[in-house]
């Protein structure tokens, strides 16, 4: 299994030897450094742990001393292959490859239910007023309460959100850069985990 972290830096486009438009996202991906092997026998699971994008030594906590990274991360994998202090790049990723990003979706705010949810809200008639992107009834009357789990108003997005099946179009080892086709999670700039399938 590879992985690694990335950035997320723009969307663009392509074009295919068919000359077919191709979207895609582009990933400024490590490197990243290992900075610790996770075993079953002395912390209960196998991983590995990778940092990515040192950080300034006055910048440092106590707390952060041998690990000065800005997002350090785990993944589950073969832990006889890696050792500490050793780099990973995008070089691990090739061609063709199909990944699947997980990173935080873009926050919408306090949002109501035909935003939230795709109701239809209500007719555009006689007798409807200032009632057209109301969510309507709540439930029954009889147990006085509103159910959990209801449809409603509320917070919309800011969620961990994980892609599988995306295709990696183009690598670029001399920039760390990964091209990979359609879109993924999250606003410009935000931290993506990059693993295999």
């Amino acid at each position: 299994m590879s992985f690694i972290l990335g950035k997320k830096i723009e969307m663009s486009q392509i074009f295919d030897d068919n000359g077919n438009v191709v979207p895609i996202t582009l990933i400024e991906a490590g490197p990243c450094i290992v900075l610790q092997i996770k075993s079953k026998e002395k912390d209960g699971y196998d991983a590995i742990q990778i940092g990515f994008e040192k950080m300034d030594n006055s910048k440092l906590k106590k707390t952060m001393k041998g690990k000065p990274f800005r997002y350090i991360r785990e993944f589950r994998g073969d832990i006889k292959k890696y050792k500490t202090g050793q780099k990973i790049d995008v070089s691990v990723f090739k061609e063709s490859d199909k990944v699947k990003i997980s990173g935080i979706s873009k926050g919408k705010g306090f949002q109501g239910v035909v935003k939230r949810w795709g109701f239809a809200g209500k007719n555009a008639t006689h007798g409807v007023k200032h009632e057209h992107r109301t969510m309507g009834s709540a439930g029954a009357t009889g147990p006085a309460r509103v159910f959990k789990g209801k449809k409603m108003p509320g917070r919309m997005g800011s969620e961990r959100v994980t892609i599988r099946n995306l295709e990696i179009v183009k690598v670029d080892k001399d920039n760390n850069l990964l091209a990979v086709k359609g879109a993924v999670p999250g606003r410009r700039k935000s931290l993506l985990e990059i693993s295999s399938l």
